[in-house]
């Protein structure tokens, strides 16, 4: 590996026919932003495959989410500066996109703030170590060691997250740190154990970096319960912020009340279908009957369930291959595992971390909840017509192709963008998309299918509505409950994550209303030379952009007549901001 993050060699577009004459400028900038962004927060690194900075967990201060802010202010006014008329078509969409990122990442710190009303601290250690433990970039002795430097920093990184701790903090955020120090121990001791066969003295000292880590987490956890006294149940944006971060979203001209419709009319057209699918399963027997009877019929334990998720991965993979649906690449790897303890409080079902760009061999981690609190009824969730929706969203063609896909783009910018409208909407595409070309087609699993449109149409009802103070969190657990038969463990779980990611939630449905939008009117413009394999690979290929975005480079394709788009790539602003604390989202594309 490069011991330098300096030394690290980046991507950037290749210069175009006809570059303008301020494109490198622009480019520059791009490539000094993202450095910096990666050595303030060495876990983005991580993420991305880039290994120089594993050692560390970054300054968890508030003076370093301040200085982050400024710094970003910095860079959006030399971006601005940059007049487009100085840059080639190519690139003048790169600052386009720059620009939307800064802004939301600013807006996020300013004005969301949840930074500093809810501690992450914990959250972070674990994705910090679970990603340098889970990928296999290096031997497992030298990742243990760079664990063990990680381990180290604990107690200094934790005690440095506290300062941002200014305001009243917010209850049940913080019930969810709490829960977070109880769990993230246990993978410590996962770690210690897979260190047996070190040498003595390097297996010593990850064991005593491990009881280091765990002595700070109980100090922690023990200011996190102290602060539960002064703390605040008011998490709520409000309707006026809640609106400006839609508008600062793009979602192709829509505000929030237009999305608020959209839920509540696909709530109505989804319970229709479902019942349509519920006759079709027994017309003898009601709905909720055949609901519980396809819960029912789950594999008897969650390591035969494990081997369900991997069976319709693969049968899936091969189908997009045999049908011409979407491009596979080759090289592209998964695995699926158990979801760390540490994450089972905010992922009750399962959810997906990107392959790392940088890394040699990339490769995307399936990540699938066993239960939340012991839940004795949580094998019901991992029925086997749940497990093919579910498998299809996440892994073939959901968020592991499209991820995979999207590392192939040079542009850093890309490579930070966040828009889980698309990720999400494309990972929902997916679910409807297969079953209309056949595969897992039968009405059991379309009707799976349409429960969990119904819990995003539910999603994007209680984001709007919970975030602009229409709902209090108990009632909204019960609309969950009520409208998608989950078991109120599962449905808690769920509404306490929705309180501190505003905007996110509602982006699953959304994007797939927006995505067949987009695909309606490519098939009208070109008529019978229209290829669902080729939008798909235009799509996958231009990456994670929001889909005002992708349509304008669709436009753009059409107008010169050319049949490729250059491609983006993840979630990693999102990613920046789980550390840096200026955002609400997660590297990881989560199905819950």
């Amino acid at each position: 590996m490069t011991d330098s993050l300096q030394d690290v060699v980046l991507t950037r577009p290749a210069q175009t026919a006809d570059p303008g004459p301020r494109d490198d400028a622009f480019l520059d900038l791009v490539e000094a932003r993202f450095r910096r962004l990666v050595a303030d927060n060495p876990i983005v690194g991580t993420y991305l495959g880039i290994h120089t900075e594993d050692r560390r967990l970054g300054d968890g201060t508030r003076d370093a989410v301040l200085a982050e802010l400024a710094a970003e202010k910095v860079h959006l006014a030399a971006v601005e500066a940059i007049d487009e008329a100085d840059l080639s078509p190519e690139i003048r969409l790169e600052r386009d996109l720059e620009i939307h990122n800064v802004t939301r990442a600013i807006f996020d710190t300013e004005e969301v703030r949840t930074w500093e009303r809810r501690s992450t601290a914990l959250d972070l250690v674990g994705d910090a170590l679970f990603l340098v433990f889970a990928q296999d970039f290096a031997g497992l002795p030298e990742r243990l060691d760079l664990i063990a430097s990680r381990l180290e920093a604990v107690p200094t990184f934790l005690a440095e997250a506290r300062s941002r701790a200014v305001v009243p903090q917010v209850r049940g955020w913080q019930q969810l740190e709490i829960e977070s120090a109880a769990d993230l121990p246990s993978f410590f001791a996962e770690i210690v154990t897979a260190g047996a066969d070190l040498p003595v003295a390097e297996r010593r000292r990850l064991e005593t970096a491990a009881d280091t880590a765990r002595a700070a987490i109980a100090d922690h956890g023990a200011w996190l319960k102290e602060s539960l006294a002064a703390g605040t149940d008011d998490w709520a944006l409000g309707r006026e912020r809640y609106d400006e971060l839609v508008g600062l979203r793009a979602f192709d001209g829509l505000d929030a009340d237009a999305i608020l419709e959209i839920g509540e009319d696909q709530l109505e057209t989804q319970k229709a279908a479902r019942i349509r699918a519920a006759t079709e399963v027994d017309d003898r027997s009601t709905e909720t009957e055949v609901i519980g009877r396809l819960k029912a019929d789950h594999p008897a334990t969650f390591e035969e369930a494990l081997d369900a998720y991997r069976d319709v991965m693969h049968r899936s993979r091969q189908y997009l291959i045999d049908h011409d649906i979407v491009t596979v690449p080759s090289d592209e790897r998964i695995e699926v595992v158990r979801t760390p303890d540490y994450l089972r409080n905010v992922i009750p079902f399962a959810a997906y971390f990107s392959p790392p760009k940088f890394d040699p061999k990339p490769k995307g981690i399936y990540i699938v909840t066993p239960s939340v609190g012991d839940d004795p009824n949580a094998m019901l969730e991992h029925n086997f017509s749940s497990i093919s929706n579910t498998s299809i969203h996440e892994a073939y063609p959901g968020h592991h192709l499209q991820l995979h896909v999207a590392n192939g783009h040079p542009s850093l910018t890309r490579l930070l963008t966040d828009a889980p409208e698309f990720v999400e909407g494309w990972g929902m595409y997916s679910e409807q998309m297969m079953r209309e070309q056949g595969f897992d087609a039968a009405p059991n699993f379309r009707l799976n299918m349409h429960t969990d449109a119904i819990w995003r149409a539910c999603r994007i009802i209680l984001d709007v509505k919970m975030h602009r103070g229409e709902i209090a969190v108990d009632e909204a657990v019960r609309f969950l409950v009520e409208q998608t038969s989950f078991e109120e463990a599962n449905a808690r779980a769920e509404v306490r994550r929705y309180t501190y990611t505003p905007t996110y939630q509602l982006s699953y449905l959304l994007g797939k209303v927006l995505l067949l939008g987009l695909r309606a009117d490519e098939q009208t413009r070109l008529g019978s030379a229209f290829s669902l394999r080729d939008f798909h690979d235009t799509l996958l290929n231009n990456g994670s952009l929001p889909i005002s975005f992708h349509r304008r480079i669709l436009a753009d394709r059409i107008a010169d007549g050319t049949a490729g788009g250059a491609g983006a790539v993840g979630t990693t602003d999102a990613a920046r901001s789980r550390q840096a604390g200026s955002g609400s989202g997660a590297q990881r594309a989560a199905r819950a």
